[in-house]
């Protein structure tokens, strides 16, 4: 498996970025093409006492998507620059995923003009995977960005695709789908909430177990929640301060001088396996859904852990071959013409 890593994008690039890409060509056993300015990486890789092979592989670029630039314009006044190069290796084939923390709509606008979009998609979404107070049980958030205003089909899409990537990639054999919503009523919400959940609870290709408000998201009572990316963006960005300030409490509140140090050495496994279940680093970064490759978005300050495990998620996308799974089970939906729309009878 060969992936491609968008080297500059991010706001640690490339030193973080690059630290990645090896940790997990070392630990998951993966190719990997840095794509960016060959001057800058080679001579990372030469104070470091790195080797380029064909397994750890310089790919050039030229120039950056910035974080000021509007993302389809960039792309166009930078058809060579890293996240455009990157996403090309995917079209061509000649790597199986791509990964960027850099401007994620740049990311994204990206995908969707080389790659383009799975049959029946209206709308990719970008997934993400939340800890849960049940252990070793993610959630699905999806859309957390890629949609800020959505129509009822694209939720509908959303939850179809979160369905099939939770059983295919995480092994849930039957995912419940819930709706972020303001209540766990029917009729509760705004008029999209309230068709959505409609057009939830009819379809056939999910296990839908209702809405769900903001305090069930990290039960672990659903495996999908679905909402739009504006909603989605709001509580993904929550969670993230969240993780960090409860690791940054739990800091600050363990006694000072021997008994903390004493306290620390105790509880250092377990203080360990917490940092593990709620540090934002430990789920790498997020799937762009419904595009017709494998791309993976993550945050701008990713550290060398976070691309690591971005890379971790692209690899199981790969060997769960979540592309093949989605592929066709999203049928357009043809509206039928009424009786009075028919046409007339040919004259004889």
């Amino acid at each position: 498996m060969r992936i491609a890593v968008d080297a500059m994008g991010g706001d640690f690039a490339p030193r973080e970025i690059i630290e990645g890409a090896i940790l997990a060509q070392t630990q998951l056993g993966v190719d990997i093409a840095l794509v960016g300015d060959r001057d800058i990486l080679a001579n990372y890789f030469k104070q470091h006492n790195y080797q380029e092979s064909d397994r750890l592989e310089i790919v050039p670029s030229e120039g950056i998507i910035e974080m000021d630039d509007e993302p389809l314009e960039g792309l166009r006044r930078k058809p060579n620059s890293s996240i455009a190069v990157a996403m090309n290796l995917v079209k061509r084939k000649q790597a199986d995923a791509v990964i960027s923390a850099g401007h994620s709509g740049a990311a994204m606008a990206a995908a969707l003009l080389r790659l383009g979009r799975l049959p029946g998609v209206d709308r990719p979404a970008i997934g993400a995977l939340f800890p849960t107070q049940v252990a070793h049980k993610p959630v699905l958030l999806l859309d957390v960005g890629a949609n800020v205003d959505c129509r009822p089909k694209f939720l509908e899409q959303f939850a179809i695709m979160g369905s099939l990537y939770s059983q295919y990639a995480i092994g849930i054999k039957e995912p419940k789908v819930g709706l972020l919503n303001i209540g766990e009523e029917a009729c509760k919400g705004n008029e999209l909430a309230i068709r959505v959940h409609q057009a939830l609870q009819e379809n056939p290709q999910i296990t839908f177990a209702g809405n769900a408000e903001g305090r069930d998201i990290l039960k672990g009572q659903f495996d999908v929640i679905v909402c739009d990316g504006f909603a989605g963006n709001i509580v993904l960005k929550f969670a993230e301060g969240v993780g960090n300030a409860v690791i940054q409490i739990l800091k600050e509140e363990l006694p000072k001088g021997w008994r903390g140090k004493l306290g620390a050495l105790i509880l250092k496994p377990n203080l360990k396996k917490v940092k593990e279940r709620i540090d934002a680093d430990e789920y790498g970064g997020a799937l762009l859904l419904g595009v017709a490759g494998i791309c993976v978005i993550s945050h701008g300050s990713s550290n060398a852990v976070s691309i690591r495990n971005a890379i971790r998620v692209a690899k199981d996308a790969v060997d769960n071959e979540v592309l093949e799974r989605i592929r066709g089970q999203i049928k357009p939906k043809v509206p039928v013409p009424a009786i009075d729309d028919t046409p007339d009878d040919p004259p004889t």
